[in-house]
């Protein structure tokens, strides 16, 4: 199954969709164990791995996952060279909210012969980092300016010169433990401006968000670091994102 057409075929049937984040540093073990039971249970459309500081490798928990679910397993690299080979597929991530060269195209260079190679699909992402009230991991790791929430014109055009550019996907991202979640205002404009999938992450940590993430425009929404606290919210979370 190709990932980016099983994303794809959802927009076109007019349904959403809940992403699980899994960090291979703060899932592991019994944690791991546990995330397994509740994602078989309640069923999220996609798991991503991945992090913006891995210590330990993400091929164990890719493993894992796909050895004891049959969820959908994606990357999410926090560098373009955050590999496992086991994965369904890798969001290949340009991070055209900065002018980090490394991040826009310098990494790239080097991961996408063996991303070739090995035959992992890789769908070509367009990532926004916007400003979700505290510094993040992200900001400090990338050495990039997050976009200021209130400029959803700013977000609106890079989004769409990442679509021109040929990117298949859009991630808006107020980064993990974001006090604010991308603003309502931004997805809507920026939902309005292009035509490819827009994913939205960082901060959602209740109903109320994600419920105010989806109406606003998004097609993905990405939850993570509250399930670390509240594995058992993921329920609550599924029911609403199969009504919208």
């Amino acid at each position: 199954m190709k990932i980016h057409n099983y994303i794809k075929d959802h927009i076109r049937a007019h349904k959403k969709m809940l992403a699980l984040l899994i960090d291979p540093d703060k899932c592991r073990g019994e944690k791991l164990i546990q995330q397994t039971q509740l994602i078989n249970l309640y069923r999220p459309h996609l798991i991503l791995v991945g992090g913006s500081l891995i210590r330990h490798s993400a091929d164990e928990t890719v493993k894992y996952l796909k050895n004891n679910t049959d969820i959908p397993v994606v990357l999410y690299p926090g560098h373009p060279i955050q590999l496992s080979y086991s994965a369904d597929a890798l969001l290949f991530l340009t991070m055209i909210s900065g002018r980090n060269p490394e991040l826009l195209i310098g990494a790239h260079v080097i991961s996408a012969p063996i991303i070739k190679e090995k035959g992992l699909e890789a769908i070509p992402t367009g990532y926004l980092l916007i400003d979700g009230g505290i510094p993040t991991s992200v900001e400090y790791i990338s050495q990039t300016r997050p976009i200021p929430s209130e400029k959803s014109d700013i977000a609106a055009s890079t989004a769409l010169a990442g679509e021109m550019l040929g990117l298949q996907l859009i991630y808006l991202d107020a980064g993990s433990g974001a006090l604010n979640p991308v603003p309502p205002d931004m997805i809507n404009k920026v939902k309005s401006t292009i035509q490819i999938p827009l994913m939205i992450g960082g901060g959602i940590n209740n109903e109320e968000k994600l419920k105010t993430a989806l109406s606003s425009g998004a097609d993905i929404v990405v939850v993570g670091n509250v399930l670390e606290t509240d594995p058992y919210l993921l329920q609550s979370l599924m029911a609403i994102t199969r009504q919208s």
